[in-house]
């Protein structure tokens, strides 16, 4: 068991949180623990929490449009004020690590010449995260990303490409920099 988990202390709060939003979203499953300030957002119907997940302080978790979607896995930590923004599907697995300030999105703007941006429709893409990835603290995941069992992505790393299984990947842009061993 690991150092958050272990150390974990559900109080009422936590319960009353958890009961407040099992009304809300489309699927929370049994002992999810949520933190204070903890923002299900637009469309929480579209969202999807399984077994044991911990939403920590500050997380926000936002199914932007009618048709978003939203799937956490059991046993995954998504850690304090990171953000997880859906205009198409983003998919988390099973037994994940999501660190502090994580930022995962599957859109951005269009930003072709002699229009304004904001009046720009936004392009989308799924991203995929497999079972037992670990996102260090600040990374980035944007549209279309894939990352597959077991990988890891560095703090601060900017990724838009595919992680295979194992692979850890850093930098700006992200790359593979080794292997799990």
């Amino acid at each position: 068991m690991n150092q958050l988990r272990k150390h974990l202390k559900f109080t009422w709060k936590n319960r009353w949180r958890a009961f407040q939003e099992k009304k809300r979203i489309g699927f929370l499953g049994n002992g999810v623990f949520i933190d204070k300030n903890v923002e299900l957002q637009r469309f929480p119907k579209n969202i999807s929490i399984d077994n044991h997940t911990v939403l920590k302080e500050g997380s926000r978790i936002c199914a932007c449009n009618e048709k978003a979607e939203i799937n956490i896995g059991k046993n995954t930590t998504i850690g304090f004020h990171t953000f997880i923004f859906a205009s198409e599907k983003i998919t988390i697995g099973d037994d994940c690590l999501i660190a502090p300030f994580v930022y995962i999105v599957d859109s951005d703007h269009t930003a072709e010449k002699g229009k304004l941006i904001n009046q720009q429709p936004n392009m989308t893409s799924a991203v995929s995260i497999g079972n037992d990835v670990w996102i260090g603290t600040g990374a980035k995941i944007l549209k279309g990303t894939t990352i597959e069992d077991g990988a890891v992505i560095a703090a601060g790393a900017v990724v838009s490409s595919h992680v295979k299984s194992y692979e850890i990947f850093g930098g700006i842009p992200a790359k593979k920099i080794s292997e799990r061993k």
